[in-house]
């Protein structure tokens, strides 16, 4: 990233700090909420693979008679993967036309009446009126509306509850549960919208949930020979949330943009990065588990690191010969650096992927890692027949 653009993130990150739009104040990341398949499964993966614990469950066992939940932890991060249970379920049509995929960004909110309330007299779409859900433990209140695609934000207020998850679920007691890998929260979710509609939603998240656009990248800076995309970071008040929207943009060739626009048959969540203190354990930990990771970028690449670092070079204390064994990138900024790896897609469909983040002081995205990123997931989209 140039000097320029760390001025310019800078900036933003200012402007955004000085709440100078703050009629949504957001706590963080709630919980994500996947439709799948077979949730079940799909559990096991997630607590095999990547090291979540059980924590919550419903179903036929607690009354819920149309869909079945399981809730995994990790750290920060909860996860929610859902299934149907009949073929009358609405969730049927989402798996149906998507695959597995999010459908809900939870945001923990203090007000989810107010958070509902400003969102949708700015003009956000309603998915699900303030509800509030009580037991034992308490009540919680929620309320959704619709972003890009079918995707949801859904307002979580639980200043009240005081149980395992929310209402309606249960404890899971789990003998089964895989040591964690290090993951220890969401540090951006990025969603993929079709062609010349970033803009679109790029005004939406500033007009109607009060975001700043406080980085962007056009085709120039993030393409290959082959193909290219455009991609804007949005960012909450306070900085907790952080939504980079990406699009389409002419070039040669398929795009993976395009490519998943193709699969998932619409806008969705692209990727998901989660932050790590050791990203060479925790990468580490997921290969030996069995996740497959893009493959790595060039000898030159990995010899260029220190000229990349420049006046961070002193502080990095990770072997690059290590790095480059895992297929870790690095990138730096003036505040510092960051360590990054893509997994490759986690579904059947070329849709859905994680990423693992490090950050030792930088605030940017790797913009010095888009190239090698792209070319290596061109090699992939070549082995599938859609580049």
């Amino acid at each position: 990233m140039s000097k320029k653009e760390v001025k310019s993130v800078n900036y933003g990150l200012e402007k955004i700090f000085e709440g100078a739009q703050d009629f949504l104040p957001l706590l963080g990341t709630d919980y994500v909420e996947f439709y799948v398949g077979n949730a079940k499964q799909a559990a096991h993966f997630y607590k095999t693979a990547f090291g979540f614990q059980s924590l919550a469950y419903k179903g036929l066992e607690t009354g819920s008679k149309d869909s079945v939940s399981y809730v995994l932890v990790q750290d920060k991060i909860r996860l929610v993967l859902t299934t149907p249970l009949t073929s009358k379920s609405k969730i049927n049509d989402h798996i149906v036309k998507h695959g597995d995929g999010v459908k809900v960004i939870a945001l923990w909110v203090d007000d989810a009446r107010s958070a509902f309330e400003e969102t949708t007299k700015r003009g956000a779409k309603v998915y699900l009126e303030p509800t509030v859900e009580e037991d034992e433990f308490g009540e919680i209140v929620k309320a959704g509306i619709y972003t890009y695609g079918e995707t949801v934000h859904m307002f979580v207020e639980r200043k009240n509850y005081k149980g395992t998850f929310m209402p309606g679920f249960k404890k899971w007691e789990s003998d089964y549960n895989p040591t964690p890998v290090g993951l220890k929260y969401i540090d951006h979710m990025v969603g993929n919208v079709g062609w010349n509609q970033m803009d679109v939603w790029v005004k939406w998240y500033e007009e109607v949930m009060g975001f700043e656009n406080f980085l962007s990248f056009d085709d120039k800076q993030i393409h290959t020979e082959y193909s290219a995309l455009m991609s804007k970071v949005m960012s909450n008040g306070n900085g907790r949330i952080k939504f980079p929207i990406n699009e389409p943009a002419k070039a040669a060739k398929k795009s993976q943009i395009e490519e998943y626009l193709d699969f998932y048959e619409g806008a969705g969540v692209q990727h998901i990065a989660v932050a790590t203190d050791d990203i060479i354990e925790t990468v580490s930990q997921l290969k030996a588990r069995g996740i497959e990771f893009l493959p790595p970028p060039p000898q030159a690449y990995y010899d260029d690191i220190p000229n990349r670092l420049g006046e961070h070079r002193d502080m990095m204390k990770e072997d690059i010969g290590k790095l480059q064994e895992l297929s870790i990138m690095i990138d730096a900024d003036e505040e510092g650096y960051l360590l990054q790896i893509f997994t490759k897609p986690l579904e059947d469909r070329p849709t859905l992927f994680f990423e693992i983040i490090q950050r030792m002081g930088a605030k940017g995205f790797g913009a010095g890692n888009f190239k090698a990123l792209f070319e290596s997931i061109e090699r992939e989209q070549a082995k599938r027949g859609t580049l």
